[in-house]
């Protein structure tokens, strides 16, 4: 059986199934996530079609990721997620039109197709001066947001049926200097002026810092992990220089782990899309559990790779390629790749199956299907309870 998964095992709940998988040991089967999260989720039309492929009339009853709770049931999805990343308040934000608004940190976006492209980059060009100048958010959480948040998480953790986690509440601060400040401009300034970029770092770290401490003090004792986003990895290879990353990135995203896991005592997972292999050992070293979505179309992200080089430190979560395969591949291709996922990624633990972004609409749903029930197949046929 693909991944090492014994008929012998006896079916696990989610819970304990995560658990061993993190303890790098194999469970039942890998745990599976299709739309726990805003990064693992799927677009409307993708949502639509397997919809009416399951049978699944009426209203939607929408979960935090806005997929169907009766998606996630179908597909055995191991998890189950509360808040967001949230709308600071701001002198800047504001709706130009049904399909143009400005968002907390001033930067301008439109809609284009189903995503929203940024327009206008509020510190494009900008000095030190400039930094100091900009009217940057205000680091508070709504008090009734964080309630609502508190009691869903607390009724997950009642229930035992899931595991719990929390979606990240703030940006990276890579990703917000290449919007805020356009990417060409603030990844030049990376290697030729990194006193700009640290005194833009310090900005949106004392932001960061503050909502996390009033997100996870609310949340954390009641989550199994937290997510994180921050994009490190382009197509063919990382944004940054591991030196760079070394003494630009890593000083902010370790204290800001350490400080999360000091409060919420979680797993740290971190969405970085692109190819992240050349930083991964940093990115590890920084406190980092679980690595998503782990885009294997891009450059140096085969799985056997990163599972030989990094898989007795780190977890993946993804690896399921929505940028070519899923999208192009037949059902049975879809159950062969799967089984190969599970076999390399899978063994041994340490793996949760996932896509490796949201699947769009071009993704047919009986690739879908082909997937879940590839995993369903591996689940034990003896001593099942």
């Amino acid at each position: 059986m693909a991944g090492g998964f014994s008929e012998e095992v006896v079916r696990m709940d989610s819970r304990r199934r995560f658990q061993q998988a993190m303890c790098h040991q194999s469970p039942d089967r890998p745990p599976i996530d299709i739309g726990a999260t805003t990064l693992t989720s799927m677009s409307s039309g993708c949502q639509t079609a397997l919809r009416e492929l399951l049978g699944f009339g009426g209203e939607i009853a929408p979960t935090n990721s806005g997929l169907d709770e009766r998606i996630l049931q179908w597909a055995g999805t191991d998890f189950r997620a509360v808040g967001q990343i949230v709308d600071l308040p701001s002198r800047h934000t504001r709706r130009l039109s049904p399909a143009k608004h400005v968002d907390c940190w001033g930067v301008q976006r439109e809609v284009v197709g189903q995503y929203s492209e940024i327009t206008r980059c509020p510190l494009a060009g900008a000095s030190v001066d400039d930094l100091d100048a900009f009217d940057w958010p205000e680091p508070r959480i709504d008090e009734q947001l964080l309630s609502q948040w508190q009691d869903q998480a607390r009724r997950h953790q009642e229930r035992g049926e899931y595991v719990v986690m929390a979606e990240h509440p703030v940006f990276g601060i890579l990703e917000l200097g290449c919007w805020m400040c356009g990417y060409e401009d603030f990844l030049i300034r990376t290697a030729g002026e990194p006193d700009f970029v640290r005194a833009f770092f310090d900005q949106v770290f004392a932001i960061q810092m503050q909502v996390i401490e009033q997100y996870y003090t609310v949340l954390g004792p009641y989550i199994d992990l937290t997510t994180s986003g921050d994009d490190f990895g382009a197509q063919m290879g990382p944004l940054l220089s591991p030196d760079t990353f070394e003494s630009l990135i890593a000083p902010y995203f370790t204290a800001r782990i350490a400080r999360t896991r000091h409060l919420a005592d979680c797993w740290f997972w971190h969405h970085s899309c692109g190819s992240v292999f050349d930083l991964l050992d940093q990115i590890i070293d920084c406190g980092v559990d679980i690595l998503n979505p782990v885009q294997t179309s891009a450059a140096r992200m085969d799985p056997a790779a990163l599972k030989s080089r990094f898989g007795d430190r780190v977890a993946f979560w993804g690896g399921l390629d929505v940028q070519q395969f899923l999208r192009t591949a037949t059902p049975e291709q879809v159950r062969r790749h799967v089984a190969e996922l599970i076999d390399v990624l899978g063994r041994d633990g340490g793996y949760v199956i996932a896509a490796g972004h949201n699947m769009q609409d071009d993704v047919p749903p009986a690739n879908i299907v082909a997937w879940v029930e590839t995993v369903r197949g591996m689940a034990p046929r003896r001593g099942a309870v």
